[in-house]
Formats: C-alpha cells, structure tokens, sequence
C-alpha cells in the first residue's frame, strides 16, 4: 500500500510516499479502508522533528482519517463497510490504518469522507475546550482567536450551534470571511482586536476566550474578559508561548485554563465516543461543517503540509487517497 512517511526531519519537503506492507489488525484494532486523512500543524512539526511525540524514522504520519471499515475485532459494534472517522497516533497518511477500536467512531450519513477527515482532532478538542474546560452556557459570549484556522473554525461552529455569541479574531479581511462562513456572528481584526471587541460588548467584555495562537495577543486577551471570564490556551501558534502577571487574574476574578484535550482523553477508555455522541446531532444537522481550505491526492503529501507550514492555510487541509 502507498504510505506518506518521515524519512528524514527536514520539514514537509523530506516527506516521501512510499510503498510499505499493510498493517495487521491487532485484537482490539479496526482496519479501516482510508479515503480522506486530515492534516495538521503537528504533522508539520513530526517532519521536523519538533513535536513531543518522536517515533524513530521512517514512520507513518497522519493522525485523523474517514474512511470504510475492513475488519473489526469479534464483538464490536462496527461491522465491515461501515463508514467511519478515526484518531489514532501515526499512520492515517495511508491506504489502510489499523486504529484501536476505541478511538473509531460511526460517520453519519449526511457527512463526507474529506469532512469526517476534519473532525477528530480539531471538533473533539472545540467540544472539550468549550464544554468540559470553559463551562459554555448558551447566551455567553466567546471571543476565538486564529478564527479561520482549523481549530477556530471549528470552535466558532460549535459556540454558535450552542448558542453563543462569537466574536472572531482574525488577521485579514479573507480570512473575516472564512471566519463568519463558519458561524462567527461578528469579526474583528487582530490589529487593536482588545478596543475592537470592547466596542462590540459595550465594555462589559467576554465570557470565554480560546486561544489556539498564543503569543503577543495574550494580555490583551485577558483585558478583553468580563468579571470570572476564562481564557483556554489551546496551543501557540505563534510559536512563542507566553507568561501571565498572576496579579490579572486576581483583579478581575478571571481564569487562566488549559486545554489538553489529547492526554485527557487518551487516558479515558470510552471518552470519544462520548464525545462524538454529544456532537452528532449538530453533525446530522450540519450545523458542524469543516471548512476545508484544500484538498491534495496522497501523493502530494509534501505540498499539502507546506500549505500549513507557510501558514497559507484557512480551514483544513485534507489528502484523498482515491
């Protein structure tokens, strides 16, 4: 089978398809038939070598696929040819991935393959950021940074579907677009965003602030928080990661929160599928619709995380093996 694989940690250009022995099932693992895998910034950062989680090359990358299921341990729901979405480590970057059978869950109908690619890493993290981490409550206002990247995207869709105000930051008037296509109500500029959004609360502030971008925009953030706001770091981004003066917290009542949405469920036999099940009726609904920015043949693995790499991405990008 055709395989996308880390040769070499030289970034997206040093990504090589390959063709390597299909993977056994192990006895709690599915064999999924792989028709559409999402690509992320940590797979950028597994070409180079800079994510914590550093498997010895060559190795398969890809951690979120759709697809049809081949085999499935004796006693599972899932059944050959159903379709599916799937998380796993490595290997979704391929013909065939074999997943542990936990972290397999039911597609719906009303969802393609290139967008069930898109929903396991970046919606199950905007479910946890949202619900378990900032106690959502519909009416509530959200401010969501890198609001036409994957992850924001994502967490506009929900906060919307569940009944919040969303303010989204972004960096150009496009990617405002992008942002209010996937349910912002209203959108502010990255640029002076903290006297943006203070004119749009009428200087009473927000209730959650996400943040998956990090760096310098990080005390503005906490100045734009209503009294016992919550700020959720997601990730960064940006690539700097920033400090906290403690004493910001104090003054407003206001918290600081992270979000590890990876550990947390890892560590939860079940916890996805509880997830999922909480998520699929806004999925049947199509409330929830990635936006995909691109969409590459397997083949052209390279390109598609030079996309992400050169942050020329809005959305998602997706690989199609067919």
């Amino acid at each position: 089978m055709r395989a996308v694989q880390v040769v070499r940690l030289d970034g997206p250009a040093a990504v090589e398809v390959r063709d390597v022995p299909e993977p056994k099932r192990g006895p709690d693992q599915v064999l999924v038939d792989v028709r559409a895998a999402g690509a992320n910034f940590p797979d950028v950062l597994q070409s180079k070598g800079l994510y914590q989680y550093k498997p010895d090359p060559p190795y398969t990358l890809g951690a979120e696929a759709a697809g049809v299921v081949r085999e499935a341990p004796e006693g599972s729901s899932l059944r050959p040819g159903d379709r599916v979405a799937a998380f796993t480590t490595t290997g979704a970057f391929a013909d065939v991935v074999a997943v542990s059978a936990d972290h397999v869950l039911p597609l719906p109908d009303e969802v393609g393959f290139a967008a069930g690619a898109c929903l396991p890493m970046n919606y199950l993290t905007a479910h946890f950021a949202l619900l378990v981490r900032g106690h959502l409550r519909a009416g509530q206002t959200v401010l969501v940074h890198g609001a036409a990247g994957g992850v924001g995207t994502a967490v506009a869709q929900l906060a919307a579907a569940l009944g919040a105000r969303v303010i989204a930051v972004v960096s150009t008037d496009a990617k405002a677009e992008v942002a209010r296509a996937a349910g912002a109500h209203e959108t502010v500029l990255a640029d002076g965003f903290k006297d943006s959004v203070k004119g749009l609360t009428g200087g009473a502030g927000v209730d959650l602030v996400v943040d998956p971008v990090g760096g310098d925009r990080f005390t503005d953030s906490l100045r734009s928080l209503a009294p016992e706001g919550r700020l959720l770091v997601v990730g960064f981004a940006a690539g700097e990661i920033p400090t906290v003066r403690v004493n910001r917290l104090l003054l407003n009542n206001i918290d600081v929160v992270g979000v590890g949405w990876g550990a947390f469920a890892m560590a939860r036999p079940g916890y996805l599928g509880q997830q999922w099940a909480e998520l699929e009726p806004h999925l049947r609904s199509g409330a929830l619709d990635p936006v995909i920015s691109a969409t590459f043949p397997l083949e052209d693995a390279a390109a598609a995380l030079a996309t992400i790499d050169e942050r020329r991405v809005t959305g998602k990008v997706i690989l199609e093996t067919g």
